[in-house]
């Protein structure tokens, strides 16, 4: 250790020095006392010759060649033992030292190369994610591509992911389905529901008997069972958007006085709300949070009178029931009685799915060419990730007005325009456009390219408004490390765990791992599923929480549910173990599928090495396999292949 700190300053002193030596001069004599006997043109030992190393230039330009030899005089390898001469220590690093300072000044003042930009296909995750974000659609429009090309075990390298003709079909049929899922050509007929008020709630057996009239059930304002008083109610599967509520009523007040009656909606995590002193004039047993509608006065006393009430009922977040309450009589007034026939819900009333009402979002003041341009513009915008001219916007707009023209529906146009989008190298491929590809010029990367590649690596999907209009402004690059923190703080980062972290760490190979069953009996999906999560977990809080690096191998925490825990013979979540002697208190057990975070106490336990997961998938079925796990450590981890 000492021998390789002192090695590794000697090489530190000398880079920051000015002082470069001459490897003709000092280390060529090196090479042809120890190492041209054997590694010259004619004998080639290990078909490798030493000659082309003749001076500093030649040592930087063959550096493949350089860092062989490094290896094997670092490891003692070379000379042999049984050679006639062998260097000194003292000698062997020096020479070690010469090389390393040769190297380490080219690296710091050679003219950077950046190398060509590949024009990369989006990968299926890529894709998917994109639809997703684009056009708002949850189902996967990627499930039946072809597997993407792999290159250096990574599925997004940009000179193996080829385009195939198999690959084009299935995009413009995936492209197809996505418009016709996104946007209704023709909307579908509004959702009507209609319950007779035998089954509203309070529910009872007495209901049919004791309260239903001639159809209607009976409700009164006073009385000491809460079947009898309401207020009537029922759930509702909602979805966003405006609804309209019927009921037909009749009513008795027993007095000169109207009979006054409240229509509500409940949700236990309801977004507007009445006050407790808004629902206290109410009778019955109310539920609270509830929002008052509408209050109404019933002025049909007769079950041929009644009257059909009709009200809307707005998109309030955290709705969930519709209710119908009396209202109490003034006080020393008799009781009112409230007849009620059904509850009636239509809607939504715009059957128009949600990322339906957003693609074409416009002004609707504007006529109909317009308000297609106007929509286009903006959705080439944000489907190619870039600026778009007007004539890229005419050429889709034309394909709209086309469609308009041959008498189909306006929206047809707009799911034919958006279809041929979805097919354009521009949204298929990152395009990184060079306008001098020929130049060896260095020039930075524009806004709209910056964006791209942010949002692909952290999110695997498209950029969102704000990078765009950041770029649009030429002001995401002077606002880079705020953009990163928000980015990793959104969810759809986790795809940087499953796009980057499971392929670099090779964990993919988790799902086809077959340990021997005999034996290994507790090795079940669920404990293969939880080996895989752990990972996934542990790699995401490394990264979100800005820890350092060495925690990948060398953490005092992971995370765990109770099949994994049983299987690490872990207890709690302080770390306790099965047997320990003195455990520490206050821990809670680990119990069901859902993962904690725990701490570990035992300091062979911790980080990447010792998971479950990379155990597994670096052993054979019946054992443990030095090789194989050696291998993955030192390409994955070391990145330095064997």
């Amino acid at each position: 250790m000492l021998r390789m700190l002192l090695l590794f300053t000697q090489a530190t002193l000398a880079a920051t020095s000015d002082d470069v030596p001459d490897f003709s001069a000092t280390g060529r004599p090196f090479l042809q006392k120890y190492c041209l006997s054997c590694h010259n043109e004619q004998e080639k030992n290990a078909k490798l010759s030493l000659e082309p190393l003749a001076d500093s230039a030649a040592v930087v330009k063959q550096r493949r060649i350089t860092d062989k030899v490094l290896r094997v005089l670092a490891a003692g390898e070379m000379p042999p033992q049984d050679a006639p001469v062998r260097p000194s220590g003292e000698e062997s690093d020096h020479i070690q030292t010469q090389l390393k300072t040769i190297l380490d000044h080219a690296d710091r003042n050679a003219s950077p190369d950046p190398g060509r930009v590949t024009m990369r296909r989006l990968n299926r995750l890529e894709y998917r994610n994109t639809i997703r974000d684009l056009m708002g659609v949850s189902f996967d429009p990627a499930a039946d591509f072809p597997a993407d090309d792999i290159g250096h075990g990574f599925d997004n390298i940009g000179d193996v992911l080829t385009l195939s003709p198999v690959l084009m079909e299935r995009y413009i049929a995936a492209a197809e389905t996505v418009v016709e899922q996104a946007i209704a050509a023709v909307p579908p007929p509004v959702v009507k529901r209609h319950l007779s008020s035998t089954y509203t709630e309070p529910a009872s057996g007495d209901v049919a008997s004791k309260l239903m009239e001639n159809g209607f059930r009976r409700m009164t304002s006073d009385g000491t069972e809460p079947i009898a008083v309401g207020p009537l109610h029922t759930p509702y599967k909602w979805e966003d958007g405006d609804y309209t509520f019927r009921t037909k009523v009749y009513a008795r007040s027993g007095s000169d006085q109207p009979v006054k009656i409240a229509i509500l909606v409940h949700g236990p995590q309801l977004a507007d709300r009445s006050t407790d002193e808004e629902l206290a004039v109410l009778a019955g047993n109310v539920l609270k949070p509830a929002k008052i509608l509408q209050t109404i006065e019933v002025r049909a006393t007769e079950r041929d009178q009644a009257e059909t009430i009709e009200l809307p009922v707005p998109a309030i977040a955290g709705r969930e029931r519709m209710m119908i309450a009396l209202v109490r009589p003034d006080a020393g007034q008799p009781a009112t009685t409230l007849w009620v026939e059904y509850f009636a819900l239509d809607g939504p009333l715009d059957t128009r799915p949600a990322s339906h009402r957003k693609l074409l979002a416009c002004d609707p003041a504007k006529p109909q060419p317009e308000q297609t341009r106007e929509i286009l513009q903006r959705f080439l915008r944000r489907a190619w990730r870039r600026n778009v001219t007007p004539a890229e916007v005419e050429r889709a707009a034309t394909l709209a007005d086309q469609t308009v023209a041959a008498g189909e529906s306006w929206e047809s146009g707009m799911q034919l325009a958006m279809q041929a989008a979805l097919c354009s190298p521009a949204f298929l491929f990152r395009v990184e456009h060079d306008p001098n590809p020929q130049s060896p010029e260095i020039r930075p990367l524009t806004e709209h390219q910056l964006a791209s590649r942010l949002s692909y690596f952290l999110w695997s999907s498209m950029p969102d408004d704000t990078l765009l209009d950041l770029a649009d402004a030429g002001q995401l690059n002077s606002q880079l490390t705020e953009q990163v923190r928000r980015m990793l703080a959104d969810p759809k980062s986790s795809a940087l765990v499953q796009s980057f972290a499971l392929q670099w760490l090779q964990l993919q190979r988790l799902d086809v791992a077959a340990p021997d069953a005999t034996l290994f009996p507790t090795f079940t999906p669920e404990l293969r599923a939880a080996m895989k999560r752990e990972t996934e977990l542990f790699v995401d809080a490394v990264l979100r929480e800005n820890r350092s690096l060495t925690d990948l191998v060398a953490a005092d925490f992971t995370f765990l549910n109770e099949p994994l825990a049983r299987h690490y013979g872990i207890l709690d979540n302080l770390g306790n173990r099965e047997g320990q002697p003195e455990p520490k208190p206050g821990g809670q057990p680990i119990k069901g599928n859902e993962f904690v975070r725990v701490s570990l106490q035992d300091p062979q336990r911790g980080g990447l090495l010792t998971q479950a997961g990379i155990l597994t998938v670096t052993s054979n079925p019946t054992r443990t396999s030095p090789v194989k796990r050696g291998r993955w450590l030192l390409e994955q981890i070391l990145g330095s292949p064997p």
